[in-house]
């Protein structure tokens, strides 16, 4: 690969949402877990225990909707690696010759990835997926959180879905994105490890630091 050099790719406000995200993700799943099913977490549900449980939970909602708007605006205000374009690589020419080269790596069918300094184009494309799912799990969370205000603000903005879902739709909906980004966050750890083996190109460090490793010419 000849000499690399470090460059500055992911930005403060890519790296603090991604954690954010994270953190926000880990704790909305287990205490939504007790929330929907008491027993599950072996605890024996008493108004105390929910009451700090349902705090918690919503207390991370909040948190993790102000981090996704935000990473949302800096979609359109960071650089061009985080860079809404970057999420619709299908639109482009050279979007859909990396997808096609990426795709073939992540299949065996080549021993090697198309080198790319952001995301590569199958990881934008799949971002924009989890992108849409935080969307309804926001929309959902914040329905059924409006159910005990009915004529606040939040039940305003978001009790329109009632229109569309029953609540338990509603509730179970909500339920199956939290499985479905939970599935995601096994793969995209699997994904960062095998493109930081294949590429040596300190992409799990980035998402610490900011930087990565790329060649000279670039």
């Amino acid at each position: 690969m000849g000499k690399l050099v470090s460059k500055y790719i992911w930005e403060s406000p890519v790296r603090i949402t991604h954690w954010v995200n994270f953190l926000s993700i880990l704790t909305l799943s287990a205490t939504g877990i007790y929330i929907g099913s008491p027993k599950t977490l072996a605890l024996t549900p008493s108004q105390y225990i929910m009451g700090w449980v349902r705090f918690v939970h919503f207390v991370a909602a909040y948190a993790f909707t102000i981090s996704v708007l935000s990473r949302i605006y800096w979609a359109f205000a960071g650089n061009e690696y985080a860079n809404w374009r970057s999420l619709v690589p299908y639109l482009y020419k050279e979007g859909r010759r990396n997808m096609k080269e990426t795709f073939l790596f992540y299949t065996f069918f080549k021993s090697k990835p198309p080198h790319s300094l952001g995301h590569n184009a199958m990881a934008g494309t799949a971002y924009l997926s989890v992108f849409l799912l935080y969307i309804v799990m926001i929309f959902t969370g914040f329905a059924l959180y409006s159910e005990h205000a009915p004529h606040s603000l939040v039940r305003t903005l978001f009790g329109w879905q009632f229109s569309l879902f029953s609540n338990q739709g509603m509730r179970l909906t909500h339920h199956c994105v939290m499985w479905l980004l939970l599935v995601f966050a096994i793969q995209h750890v699997y994904s960062a490890w095998l493109m930081e083996v294949t590429e040596k190109n300190g992409v799990i460090s980035s998402i610490f630091g900011g930087y990565k490793s790329a060649p000279t010419k670039e």
